[in-house]
């Protein structure tokens, strides 16, 4: 039985959460602001968190996700916002989120994703120790799950590194965001998120000399997405 915390202060909404949860077998705890969230992943680290970003006092959801992934957890968070700005969902990931659902949203996907990231998180990462991929001045290492750009180590978060390596596993070929969410999140094509787009903007913030003018990490419009390993 997996745990899942839910961080979500009103508490209507957290009730209908923690039920539908536990009626597909997960173990629910539900705090309602930053403070009481952390102390209930220091008494027993969940396999999940359900994170509202804005909580009341001084711990909202952006501090409580920093200080998460600044202690070491790496377990799943999906952010729960009411804010559509691009901006702000950037931020969350910047600062760890594997996923974002903006509300009002759909209980059935939300439960569907949930399962996704907790199938994912339960698989181990299978690579080839001695493969690379070299693209620019870019060196990936699948075995060591390490990416260097000149030398220097790159700090990619979990799902953007899941990411590029999916893109680059395929050999140039395009790769179509439905592809993608199935192959890096494990969601079902019924599944509609702009994830993958916000993670290939960050990888091209990271990689790429000029992010708005990618090189390597190239859009095929209406399409998907693909690796020049060569350049444009």
């Amino acid at each position: 039985m997996s745990h899942v915390l839910v961080v979500e202060d009103n508490r209507n909404l957290a009730t209908g959460l923690r039920n539908n949860l536990e009626i597909e077998g997960y173990a629910v705890v539900v705090a309602t602001d930053g403070v009481e969230a952390l102390a209930a992943v220091h008494e027993r680290t969940p396999a999940l968190v359900i994170l509202d970003l804005m909580l009341p006092g001084d711990a909202d959801g952006y501090r409580v996700l920093r200080t998460l992934r600044e202690e070491g957890y790496a377990m799943p968070v999906i952010i729960l916002t009411a804010r559509g700005e691009e901006a702000e969902k950037v931020r969350g990931f910047r600062l760890g989120a594997d996923d974002y659902v903006t509300k009002p949203f759909g209980l059935m996907e939300l439960l569907a994703r949930v399962a996704a990231h907790l199938r994912r998180s339960a698989e181990p990462h299978a690579a080839d120790p001695g493969e690379r991929f070299v693209f620019g001045d870019v060196c990936v290492d699948p075995g060591t799950r390490t990416v260097k750009r000149a030398g220097e180590l790159v700090a990619l978060r979990p799902k953007e590194l899941d990411l590029l390596l999916a893109l680059l596993q395929h050999n140039g070929r395009v790769v179509s965001r439905t592809e993608l969410l199935r192959e890096v999140w494990g969601y079902e094509t019924s599944v509609v998120s702009r994830t993958v787009d916000t993670h290939i903007a960050e990888l091209r913030r990271k990689l790429e000399p000029d992010p708005t003018e990618p090189r390597h990490l190239l859009t095929v419009r209406k399409t998907g997405y693909r690796v020049a390993m060569n350049g444009a």
